[in-house]
């Protein structure tokens, strides 16, 4: 039964909501999302939250005004949790006892492990069509918002009646073998070549324990089936640039229903691993790896590039220092493609340059005893290349339709292979469409060792570089899929120790963006705007071990 609730997220002030596949017009933005109209009048039908029963004479100064009195008795939260009638005063009587009955099916491991062979003898025994009525009453009706973006609409409305905004999420898998999830994995994450950079780090020589390090960035078999041990995050696997666009397509109406649906309050959630060929993430990842080794290298400083707060200046002195001449030419271009302000150098490359450019240079750096310029990624087919612009493409179609629309969009974390890669496309998204609002939000799992540590020189980076920083924090949905690669491959667990190393780590990143809010809050006229959205901790009732997280936030300064 994991696998009917895959992707689904119910709980606290915020609600995912599954977006189906849909086939349609070849028209982008025309499809059978619900209009405005529609949806108003879903609203009008929607149940209202408080119902005010009082005598017809009663003029409307005194309704007003008892309305008033009652939205201020509405404000006051139960920080308890133990308002019962307050939590679900949104649900009937049936839909309260059916989430009791789900939830209770739902942690009974041999009805979890066995959910498939179950399906498919529930189909032979009752028929597919009583099946299917039995599941949409029960599992599909708690978890599924609707079969279409029309269908969603009544659900969408009478959540919004009660204050509750939606969360859009496409989140359609494909249910095949572990077997053939290996092999698509395999397929789409190993290189048709083999041409690695000769050493992990030009001009050092050979270091065993960053050799291993980089292991984490390659394709194995034994992990190859993203699924296991995961129940609470959809999984996409490649399977050819034409179903990559098929997933853009249903992204964006995704999108479109977002803003017709709930007048541009609720949110979009995408993963990347939808938009393109993993081995790109992988790649990219990988060479974000070297970068960092070999800024140690050059200055002695361990950490991201950002926080050493190293000039230009500074940076040729090492390099001058090593052996490396800055007139050489090779060595002059590196310097002067860096992104760096007054504070000292942000990334060792010009992110905002053309990606086209940056994948020909193949983020090529001076070798610390020739000074000639070596790459840091492996060398792409010109397929590959290909695929990598489409899936940058795709990203910037994605971001540029929900800037246009007005709509929010968070991309999803995924394993801690893909992760570095998600992070840096998703903050340079952030400096092109998060000028004016914050139209990009980046996750960060808090589960990981290094969450704040990376939600700290994010924030720096957008304070420095003067765009809205927009981010959602979970506590992590890959733990033991984690923990089982890293003591496989030789690296360290990127995991907290225990649970409650995850709650401290989860409120040190809250904590962190609320000083910040305040921070800013006293800059007085340097604030241009700062917008908390929401801020969700969805407590299961049922079984103490649901406990999930979110905080989104949208935090800008004036440059």
């Amino acid at each position: 039964m994991a696998k009917l609730v895959h992707g689904a997220f119910v709980g606290g002030f915020a609600t995912r909501l599954r977006a189906n596949r849909l086939t349609g017009s070849s028209q982008r933005w025309a499809s059978t999302t619900a209009s405005k109209q529609q949806v108003a009048t879903q609203l009008a039908r929607a149940p209202p939250a408080e119902v005010i029963e009082d005598d017809q004479e009663v003029n409307y100064g005194r309704r007003a005004r008892a309305l008033l009195e009652k939205d201020k008795l509405k404000d006051k939260l139960d920080l308890t949790f133990e308002d019962h009638n307050a939590a679900f005063k949104s649900k009937t009587t049936m839909e309260v006892l059916r989430a009791l009955f789900v939830y209770k099916l739902c942690g009974i491991d041999m009805l979890v492990d066995n959910n498939e062979i179950l399906m498919k003898f529930g189909q032979k025994v009752l028929g597919k069509a009583l099946f299917a009525e039995i599941m949409k009453r029960t599992f599909y009706g708690q978890f599924v918002a609707g079969p279409d973006t029309v269908g969603i609409a009544p659900t969408i409305a009478r959540m919004h009646s009660f204050g509750v905004k939606s969360i859009l999420d496409y989140s359609v898998e494909e249910d095949i073998s572990q077997e053939e999830a290996e092999r698509r994995e395999m397929d789409s994450c190993v290189s048709q070549v083999d041409a690695r950079p000769e050493s992990p780090v030009p001009g050092v020589g050979e270091d065993k324990e960053f050799s291993e390090e980089l292991g984490r960035y390659q394709a194995h078999k034994e992990f190859g089936d993203r699924r296991i041990g995961v129940t609470g995050a959809r999984t996409f696997f490649y399977q050819g640039e034409a179903n990559c666009e098929r997933n853009l397509e249903n992204i964006l109406r995704s999108i479109e229903t977002v803003a017709n649906t709930t007048q541009t309050t609720g949110f979009a959630a995408i993963k990347l691993t939808a938009l393109g060929r993993p081995q790109l993430l992988l790649q990219l990842s990988e060479v974000i790896a070297r970068a960092r080794r070999y800024h140690e290298e050059v200055t002695g400083m361990k950490g991201q590039v950002i926080e050493a707060h190293v000039t230009p200046e500074t940076y040729e002195a090492k390099l001058e220092a090593a052996g490396v001449p800055s007139e050489k030419p090779e060595v002059k271009q590196f310097l002067d493609n860096m992104t760096y302000d007054r504070f000292g150098v942000i990334h060792l490359f010009n992110w905002s340059r053309p990606w086209p450019e940056l994948l020909e240079d193949q983020f090529r750096v001076p070798n610390l005893k020739t000074g000639k310029l070596e790459p840091l990624m492996s060398a792409l087919t010109e397929e590959e290349a290909e695929q990598f612009r489409n899936m940058l493409g795709r990203i910037h179609t994605v971001f540029q339709a929900a800037k246009d629309m007005d709509v929010r969009v968070m991309v999803d974390a995924e394993q801690t292979y893909f992760q570095p890669a998600i992070s840096r496309i998703t903050m340079e998204m952030m400096t092109k469409y998060n000028k004016e609002k914050a139209i990009v939000f980046n996750t960060y799992q808090c589960y990981l060792k290094e969450a704040f540590h990376n939600l700290e020189m994010d924030l720096e980076q957008s304070d420095r570089q003067g765009f809205f920083f927009g981010a959602k924090l979970v506590r992590g949905a890959y733990m033991n899929q984690e923990r089982a690669r890293a003591e496989s491959l030789h690296y360290e667990d990127p995991i907290n120790v225990d649970f409650e190393a995850t709650s401290e780590m989860y409120h040190r990143c809250l904590s962190e963006c609320m000083r910040r809010i305040s921070l800013y809050k006293k800059a007085g006229g340097e604030m241009v705007s700062l917008r908390l959205f929401v801020c969700s901790f969805a407590l299961s009732v049922w079984s103490l071990r649901c406990l999930v997280s979110n905080f989104l936030l949208s935090i800008c300064r004036k440059r």
